[in-house]
């Protein structure tokens, strides 16, 4: 089987590392629809309340780099959107739902890590992605957003 593109892998990388920060930094970390893959460049932005430090920012790179070695299965489910909501709960969907009219969710699961509705492609495993760098953290503080800039190597 061929190699994921690596755009395919820095999205699914936005998985492992928002599964990162949520564990850092807690669950009230939430994704907002705000997410920027150029290649192998992505960044993540995350509702949040202050500047993560620069232990918390070394150890959400380790995490993510440790659940690509663990080279986990990343399923991808193709459900109607009420079985979906009932199976994965209403935090599938982060800071802004999906409109109410698309019926139909492509939900990606990295066990134990992230659960997102995403219609996106995705590597068949974490350890397809490589490693993840992260380069850049920048808070905004007048709306509560941090960007989490990370290369795909």
């Amino acid at each position: 089987m061929p190699m994921p593109s690596l755009e395919v892998r820095t999205h699914t990388a936005l998985h492992v590392v928002k599964g990162a920060v949520v564990k850092v930094l807690g669950e009230n970390a939430k994704w907002t629809a705000s997410v920027y893959v150029s290649v192998n460049h992505g960044r993540l932005t995350v509702k949040f309340d202050r500047k993560p430090t620069p232990e918390e920012v070394r150890e959400i790179e380790r995490l993510a780099n440790e659940k690509v070695k663990e080279n986990v299965p990343v399923r991808v489910y193709e459900l109607p959107r009420d079985e979906a909501e009932k199976r994965f709960g209403k935090d599938m969907y982060d800071l802004f739902p999906i409109p109410q009219e698309v019926r139909t969710l492509k939900v990606v699961v990295i066990e134990g890590w992230n659960v997102n509705a995403c219609n996106k492609e995705h590597t068949s495993t974490t350890g397809e992605i490589g490693e993840i760098k992260i380069r850049k953290v920048r808070f905004r503080r007048s709306k509560e957003l941090l960007e989490i800039s990370f290369d795909v190597l």
